[in-house]
């Protein structure tokens, strides 16, 4: 038992700096986001016209939709910002666990034993709860 108490902190650890990650890239997509409006609103209003820009914000929301749809065929998830999270938290989260040398087989092994111990009061977590990840 108090292995699996080790390995659920050091999990934990490790879910924790992958959510810190792909917030740090969301918040990096809003400022990239930020930036290329008011791009285009200063091009627009004073330095060309919106018969020139149009096409250029047309054809970017175009690539916008098209990078949500590959996403979608890639993924199977919806093209959200909820997807997009838990699609990043994954990748993030098994790469940190690869890089620490986490026995996520172990993990699972000394999960299920314990959830079956008739001995066992403390409740063993059930693996990544997004809703609390979510959380700032």
């Amino acid at each position: 038992m108090k292995e699996l108490k080790e390995m659920e902190a050091k999990k934990a650890e490790i879910d924790s700096k992958a959510a810190a990650g792909v917030r740090r890239e969301l918040w990096c997509g809003l400022g990239f986001l930020l930036a290329q409006t008011l791009g285009f609103f200063r091009l627009t209003f004073w330095e060309l016209s919106w018969d020139v820009m149009e096409p250029v914000c047309f054809f970017m929301t175009s690539i916008y939709f098209t990078a949500g749809y590959g996403f979608f065929l890639k993924t199977s998830r919806d093209p959200s910002f909820e997807g997009f999270f838990e699609t990043r938290f994954a990748a993030k989260q098994k790469r940190l666990l690869r890089d620490s040398n986490f026995d996520l087989r172990r993990f699972d092994e000394l999960k299920q034993e314990a959830s079956f111990s008739p001995l066992s009061n403390e409740r063993v977590s059930a693996g990544t709860n997004f809703k609390n990840i979510y959380q700032y």
